[in-house]
């Protein structure tokens, strides 16, 4: 069986990644379309060695297809997903605005699949951020093992996950130093070259972020609604990879031992046992679709 794919936000670094992996895994497509806002139509994305025409997403019928995946932004999918869920398209939207829907399941599946049969309420199906997809992916397993009570994670997240623009001003800014031609942040609050910036996303009441509450709020939906989470999303220097530390607090006393054994069998995981002193980078994981993990030990100061 084939089926119809649009792609909407087909301009943009996620829509091209999303055309690029469905290429890559040979997923079976009768029809690919790649949509995005009126200002794009016209312009040529690539998916293998097709070029694709952009279509204007006001005009498109959305019927004509089986599935779409949406990463155009939140503001767009509040429009078209629900229009396109009433043509009968099952939409897979990146962005955040259905995540917290109670009548929109938010998948990963490693972890969550048989959430996927209340699709059909919206014909949604909302997928987590980013840096919730690889600690939840690591935290299933865990659960399973034994009772997760809180986790305290910071992440270290890379320019990525703000789109091109934001990867250009890194390149950028960087380039500007060497050459002594100073660039003005534009897209991050403050220089993001040779620097940290403990800020992804508007502040809240809560004192976090954005970013770091729906690491907060999509644990809890996806995982258990009784586990505690505290996060500090950063943003660092680096094009793509985004590195998170996570403390893990059980139930019950799991060893460092039980856990890499767990997590070297969990799907989605790669863990690196051999020696303590490698450990893997967004570097070495770019292009791949795991959560590689490293440096597992027992927190001492914490019982379980």
């Amino acid at each position: 069986m084939s089926y119809n794919v649009a792609v909407l936000g087909a301009t943009g670094a996620v829509g091209h990644e999303m055309l690029t992996i469905l290429e890559e895994r040979n997923f079976p497509i009768n029809n690919i379309y790649a949509l995005a806002s009126k200002r794009s139509v016209g312009k040529e994305v690539s998916f293998g060695d097709k070029v694709l025409k952009v279509q204007d997403v006001e005009k498109f019928d959305f019927s004509t297809a089986d599935i779409a995946l949406f990463s155009a932004g939140s503001s767009v999918s509040k429009i078209w997903a629900p229009i396109a869920g009433e043509k009968g398209c099952i939409v897979i939207d990146n962005t955040s605005f259905f995540r917290m829907d109670p009548d929109v399941p938010l998948i990963i599946p490693e972890v969550n699949p048989e959430a996927l049969e209340n699709y059909r309420n919206k014909n949604i199906i909302a997928n987590p951020n980013c840096s919730t997809i690889q600690m939840v992916v690591a935290l299933k397993p865990l659960h399973d093992l034994g009772k997760i009570k809180r986790v305290i994670v910071s992440s270290y997240q890379s320019t990525s996950g703000a789109g091109k623009a934001a990867m250009d001003e890194l390149f950028q800014q960087t380039k500007g130093i060497y050459t002594n031609d100073p660039k003005d942040s534009e897209i991050f609050q403050t220089q993001i070259s040779f620097n940290v910036i403990p800020q992804i996303g508007p502040f809240v009441s809560s004192g976090y972020t954005e970013e770091e509450e729906k690491m907060i709020n999509e644990t809890k939906k996806i995982l258990d609604k009784n586990i505690e989470v505290s996060a500090t999303c950063v943003r660092v220097p680096t094009f793509i990879g985004h590195a998170e530390s996570v403390n893990v607090e059980f139930e019950n006393y799991i060893s460092a031992e039980e856990a890499s054994n767990v997590l070297s069998e969990a799907p989605g995981c790669l863990v690196d046992l051999d020696n303590p002193e490698t450990y893997t980078t967004p570097v070495d994981c770019a292009g791949s679709d795991h959560t590689y993990i490293s440096r597992i030990r027992n927190d001492n100061s914490v019982e379980n």
